[in-house]
């Protein structure tokens, strides 16, 4: 009798498999939402239209890139945490998705419980620049300046808790700085606020910002990664003139929590080939925007490490939502 009882209940898992095994060969078989939980504009959507538009060529399926900004990605999140797990609802966000777990208490999804990660996209360098209007050419003019002018200069970020905002905060508590932080929701808004002078500086990821560092509609002052950028080797990192300070970031790609690994598997597969193609990679590195491509289980455990570094991130910069 258990011997019959076992079969059977190993004939019908067996057959509770074929479904999802079915539907991850033939998937997608309709069209695919992709939200980017910010405005159009910023780094992490440059980078989804930049990926999205090649996996729909490489599917041969539609991917509709869907922005639902507000809340620094929390709005957005929060719809894609609460779609079905079919793989028909997609995320790509940057890493504020984990900021936002230490400087909110009461989020409506759990960060790391509530997705499914499927790869790192790009890696996110951003760069100190100031309105033209500013008489600072370096970093270090820059703090001299806010020390004479104590809380009178003010710096734009993409939102509260956004890696502009951190980026910010930790130069200022290394630093002493002062300047006052005014949030906006993404990096197109950001961009539009420095632009016409509404605030006088901001650590923006580049490719939110790269046309406007070439029309020199804004000033470069150095970059946030530990080394100068090959696309713009004349402008120095922060760290030479503060050292120790780093901080860059990542765009990725999330499914809803219980979406089937097969489906997840196969949409790895294809962005990793889409981030090995020379014409993705060239596009993405023209805006400092890095190829970083990685497995499920490498995704999940530098989403694990990042989860610390983030909160201590905040605590560090005493960055709050305002």
């Amino acid at each position: 009798m258990k011997r019959v009882l076992r079969v059977t209940a190993i004939a019908f898992a067996a057959c509770s498999l074929v479904p999802i095994t079915a539907a991850s060969q033939s998937y997608p078989t309709k069209p695919v939402r992709v939200i980017v939980p910010w405005p159009p504009g910023g780094s992490t959507d440059v980078t989804a239209r930049i990926v999205i538009s090649k996996l729909a060529e490489k599917m041969d399926k539609q991917f509709l890139i869907e922005n639902r900004g507000g809340a620094s990605g929390i709005i957005g999140a929060d719809v894609v945490a609460k779609s079905p797990a079919d793989g028909y609802t997609l995320m790509v966000h940057s890493a504020t998705h984990l900021a936002n777990a230490h400087l909110n208490a009461k989020l409506p999804y759990d960060t790391l419980g509530d997705f499914v990660g499927i790869t790192t996209l790009s890696r996110q360098v951003s760069m100190l620049v100031v309105h033209p209007s500013m008489p600072v050419k370096t970093t270090t003019v820059l703090i001299a300046l806010d020390k004479k002018r104590p809380r009178e200069i003010s710096y734009g970020s993409s939102g509260n808790g956004s890696a502009t905002h951190l980026a910010m905060e930790l130069l200022k508590s290394t630093t002493g700085m002062t300047v006052q932080h005014i949030p906006y929701k993404g990096g197109g808004p950001l961009s539009t606020a420095i632009l016409g002078g509404e605030v006088q500086a901001t650590i923006a990821t580049i490719a939110s910002i790269y046309p406007h560092i070439l029309s020199k509609r804004v000033l470069p002052l150095g970059v946030t990664s530990g080394e100068r950028v090959a696309q713009f080797p004349d402008v120095p990192a922060i760290a030479e003139a503060v050292p120790g300070y780093e901080f860059t970031a990542w765009v990725a790609a999330f499914a809803p929590k219980g979406t089937p690994m097969p489906i997840v598997d196969a949409l790895n597969a294809a962005f990793r080939k889409i981030l090995s193609d020379p014409d993705v990679a060239s596009k993405l590195l023209a805006q400092t925007l890095d190829p970083m491509p990685m497995s499920p289980s490498e995704f999940t455990e530098r989403l694990r490490l990042d989860y610390v570094k983030y909160e201590k991130a905040v605590k560090i910069s005493g960055a709050k939502i305002d």
